[in-house]
Parts: C-alpha cells; sequence; structure tokens
C-alpha cells in the first residue's frame, strides 16, 4: 500500500513539473488578445472589457522568460498582417491597467527575454 500511494504521489509531481515548465503557445497568446484587435486596428479611448481580460490573462500566463519571447514572437508576427494604430498598441496596458512587459507591435524587440 505505501508503495503505491508514493508512486501515486511521484507520479503526481512529474506531472506538476512538466506542466510548469511548458511554454505559452502562440494559440494562447492569439485567443488571449483576438478581444483586443479590433480596438487595436480602429478603436478610440478605453479598450474594451473582453479586450482588457485578455490581456491580464496573457500578463499572468507570460511568466518566464521562454514565454515572454514565444508571446513577444506570435504578436511580432500577427502584427505584421494587421494594420494596428501604433498608439493604442503601446497604450494598451497602462489603459487595462496591467504591467504587460511584451510589446504589441511588429517591430518588437524579442531578443530581450533571453
Amino acid at each position: 500500500m505505501k508503495y503505491s500511494s508514493a508512486l501515486a504521489s511521484f507520479m503526481l509531481l512529474i506531472l506538476l513539473i512538466s506542466t510548469s515548465e511548458a511554454t505559452l503557445s502562440c494559440s494562447d497568446v492569439i485567443k488571449d488578445l483576438k478581444p483586443c484587435i479590433s480596438y487595436l486596428v480602429s478603436g478610440s479611448g478605453k479598450p474594451p472589457a473582453a479586450c482588457c481580460s485578455g490581456a491580464k490573462a496573457l500578463a499572468s500566463s507570460a511568466i518566464t522568460s521562454e514565454d515572454k519571447k514565444a508571446a513577444c514572437n506570435c504578436i511580432k508576427s500577427s502584427a505584421k498582417s494587421i494594420s494596428l494604430n501604433s498608439q493604442l498598441a503601446q497604450a494598451l496596458p497602462g489603459n487595462c491597467g496591467i504591467s504587460l512587459s511584451i510589446s504589441i507591435s511588429p517591430n518588437a524587440d524579442c531578443s530581450n527575454f533571453g
């Protein structure tokens, strides 16, 4: 009985460690920021609540430098296909009341997260 309990605890520990080291996927980043697209292209004033919720989710999930670099590269490549209002993009974190160390720009420097 003790052996199976110890084995179960060990397997749970392995599962927790492997999931905590997982990097953020580009699809997660896009899902979080998708509600911001229309605002970042032609919006004004305060961003929609869904946009800020997504930006907050991204900020809380991009913790490691690998996650931040992956998110930055994803945003950078996605932003190239959209005509973003650069002022709105730069102001988005502040307008949502968060600190986001990842720039929302097609010209972002993603090398400073390594």
